[in-house]
C-alpha cells in the first residue's frame, strides 16, 4: 500500500468512525442539531469512506504477491463486477487489457521486503529459459516513487526482449538495476533514480504458464 493510500485509509476510517458514533450515540442526546442536510452529508461521507476502505481490503485479498511482485488475475475482464473493478483500480490504476492480451506486475520492494532505493544496487536474475513467456513482448519499466519516468544519461526507461540484453555463459540473463552504470554490464542496465522507485513488468500475449499462474517473476535482489 502506498503512503498516500495509507493516509486516505486512516482519514476515511476516522471520518466514518466519527459519524457512526455521532449517528448512533451522540445523536440521541443532541437530536435538536440534526437536519436532513446534515444527515445527507453524513451518509455521503460514510458511504464514500466505507466504499474506499472496502475496495482497499478486497484488493489486498485478490492480489497475488510472489517474490515481492504484485499482480491480480482477471484484470479488465468485461464480466467483472463494479466492486471487483474498484478493487483492481486500487493496485492497477489506468487502462488495462484482459489477461490473454497482457499481464501486469509491480513492486516497490526487493525480494526481502525492503523498499527499493537508488542508494542500493540490485540484480534480477532470470535463469536460462526463464524470461517471461510470451507471444509478443515483455518489458520492465522504471518509475520514481510517484511512478514518473526517471531522467538518466542513456535515456533508457525500460528494458525488454528488444533491448539486446547480454546473456551469461549458461544462457541466463541478469538485469542490473542501480543509479550508477554497472561496469561491464551497461547493456543490461536499467537506470534508477537516487531515491525510492517502482518497477513495472508487463507481458503482452502472455504464455500459458503465466495465465495458469505457474510462472513466477524472479525477485529483485540487493547486491551486497
Amino acid at each position: 500500500m502506498s503512503r498516500t493510500s495509507t493516509y486516505l485509509l486512516i482519514l476515511n476510517g476516522v471520518i466514518c468512525g466519527f459519524f457512526i458514533i455521532y449517528a448512533f450515540f451522540l445523536g440521541h442526546f443532541f437530536t435538536g442539531s440534526r437536519t436532513i442536510r446534515s444527515d445527507v452529508v453524513q451518509g455521503i461521507l460514510i458511504g464514500f469512506g466505507l466504499a474506499f476502505v472496502s475496495a482497499q481490503i478486497y484488493a489486498r485479498i485478490k492480489a497475488t504477491k510472489v517474490n515481492g511482485w504484485i499482480t491480480m488475475l482477471g484484470l479488465g475482464e468485461p464480466g467483472n463486477s463494479m466492486f471487483l473493478r474498484a478493487a483492481h483500480a486500487q493496485l492497477f490504476p489506468g487502462p488495462v487489457n484482459v489477461p490473454k492480451e497482457a499481464m501486469y506486475w509491480w513492486t516497490n520492494t526487493d525480494g526481502a521486503g525492503h523498499a527499493l532505493s537508488g542508494g542500493h544496487n540490485y540484480v534480477m536474475h532470470f535463469p536460462a529459459g526463464g524470461l517471461p513467456p510470451n507471444n509478443a513482448f515483455w518489458s520492465i519499466t522504471m518509475g520514481d516513487k510517484r511512478n514518473h519516468f526517471v531522467a538518466n544519461p542513456i535515456n533508457r526507461y525500460n528494458v525488454s526482449d528488444r533491448s539486446s540484453l547480454a546473456q551469461n555463459p549458461d544462457g541466463s540473463v541478469d538485469i542490473y538495476i542501480q543509479n550508477a552504470a554497472p561496469t561491464g554490464h551497461e547493456s543490461n542496465w536499467l537506470p534508477a533514480p537516487s531515491g525510492r522507485f517502482i518497477l513495472w513488468l508487463r507481458v503482452y500475449l502472455p504464455g500459458q504458464a503465466i495465465l495458469d499462474g505457474r510462472y513466477q517473476v524472479p525477485p529483485v535482489v540487493e547486491v551486497k
